[in-house]
């Protein structure tokens, strides 16, 4: 079976700084990862092209990341008929709130899942779990994620009920 394969696509350069984390996140759990800057109003022509041969390119999943009016994962969730997953960016006056929107507001029949706004590593932690339905490697690291999660905040509880005591 193939390796899992996620696009991490960003209407900016700029948005290159928050999405790292998805990308870092995306290499975690094993998932090959290419990342291009793609504008849906400054090269929508490229913008169709790659995702209309995503499939074909061997992407399972795409994450797209854009600010302002964040037209890019609609765009590409429009010719494309694998999962979408939309970053709303903080690039803006109103704080990433019109990007939030921007990307939620889809149409029927043209779904993007979406994460808050600058959300990058949920986004990567998104794309494993829907490559963990064809990957059962993905699956299995999920877990341990999860595992390592709930050790973390039980940690933190233990600590605070030692705060609390000593008050």
């Amino acid at each position: 079976m193939k390796e899992p394969k996620a696009a991490v696509i960003m209407g900016s350069d700029s948005d290159f700084e928050t999405m790292k984390a998805c990308i870092r996140t995306l290499k975690k759990f094993g998932i090959a990862v290419e990342a291009h800057v793609i504008s849906a109003h400054r090269t929508p022509e490229r913008a169709e092209e790659f995702a209309k041969n995503a499939r074909t390119n061997g992407f399972d999943v795409i994450i797209a990341a854009a600010g302002k009016a964040a037209h890019l994962a609609g765009v590409i969730a429009a010719y494309t008929t694998l999962p979408v997953i939309g970053v709303p960016m903080k690039s803006s006056t109103l704080d990433g709130l019109d990007s939030l929107l921007s990307v939620v507001q889809m149409p029927s029949g043209i779904p993007v899942a979406t994460v808050a706004i600058g959300g990058a590593e949920n986004a990567g932690i998104l794309a494993a779990e829907i490559l963990s339905l064809k990957y059962d490697v993905q699956a299995e690291k999920l877990l341990g994620f999860k595992k390592e999660l709930a050790e973390k905040t039980a940690k933190k509880d233990a600590d605070l009920q030692k705060e609390v005591a000593e008050l």
